[in-house]
């Protein structure tokens, strides 16, 4: 059987990863004021000049049910089936579409990965490794759901106007977080973002205590790979997180760039270190 693994452009892989594992892709929509484009179609740069330039934010929409069976029906006429990964149903309508168009075929599982950017990646690339195993859809959508309360997705910012101006971040937060100089994480938990441990001092500071103190709340990774994803940040910066994901030994770890979607709603200087931490079950 030949299934292909999907996702939406929330899922911030290079092309050179998406082409390596070959993850089929539909892209959400961005408005930028009176110009819609698709996710993927404009850089991360393009929309952090936006807001700095207008000082409006680039609104997102998820993909829509039409375009989603239009997406599984192409795909199908190459592949048996599909295991299709979403951005988490609490955070976007994007899932729900998926899944009502799935309805429509015998063959496509859409897995609510309750996570975003390359915490859905996880999950993705995890599939593509048991396809081309052999295992089938149905099984490797069971194995997927498994691991999904294991994804460890969380970032750190270095500014929260952009959570803050969409709805994501409480005034009070705000307001301390500029008064103080407090920069506080953000975890996926459940499929939402909630706020978790706060840090003071230079952002590459804050970094380092930020990735130590995630690999010591979730240790007991699966170290097969890890991601670094950013919106932007200093090779300083960067240095310190892959560095800390190196120590811990992880085999591969993949630095990517968020997508236009995540951008939107996060911005810029903002950083996160993901991985799956189940690896006293492998």
């Amino acid at each position: 059987m030949k299934i292909a693994i999907s996702a939406e452009t929330t899922i911030d892989l290079t092309k050179e990863l998406i082409e390596e594992f070959d993850i089929k892709i539909v892209p959400f929509s961005i408005q930028l004021g009176e110009k819609s484009v698709f996710d993927g179609e404009i850089t991360t740069d393009d929309i952090i000049s936006f807001v700095n330039e207008t000082g409006e934010l680039a609104k997102t929409s998820a993909v829509n049910e039409y375009a989603y069976t239009e997406h599984f029906s192409k795909i199908l006429e190459n592949y048996d089936a599909i295991v299709h990964f979403s951005l988490s149903s609490k955070m976007s309508l994007a899932c729900t579409n998926a899944i009502n168009a799935a309805k429509q075929f015998k063959n496509v599982f859409v897995v609510d990965t309750l996570s975003l950017s390359t915490g859905i990646a996880l999950l993705a690339l995890y599939a593509k490794r048991l396809a081309d195993n052999g295992d089938d859809a149905q099984t490797i959508y069971e194995k997927c759901i498994k691991r999904v309360p294991s994804v460890q997705a969380s970032f750190e910012l270095k500014r929260l106007d952009y959570l803050h101006k969409g709805g994501r971040c409480s005034s009070l937060t705000y307001f301390g977080a500029n008064l103080l100089k407090i920069r506080p994480q953000i975890v996926v938990k459940d499929g939402k973002m909630v706020t978790g441990k706060k840090y003071r001092g230079n952002f590459n500071h804050i970094v380092k205590n930020y990735c130590r103190d995630v690999l010591e709340e979730y240790n007991t990774p699966d170290l097969t790979e890890a991601f670094l994803t950013y919106t932007t940040a200093d090779e300083e910066v960067l240095e310190t997180a892959k560095n800390a994901l190196v120590e811990r030994g992880f085999k591969r770890i993949h630095v990517t760039r968020a997508g236009g979607t995540i951008t939107s709603h996060c911005g810029e200087d903002c950083l996160g270190i993901l991985y799956i931490n189940d690896g006293n079950n492998k």
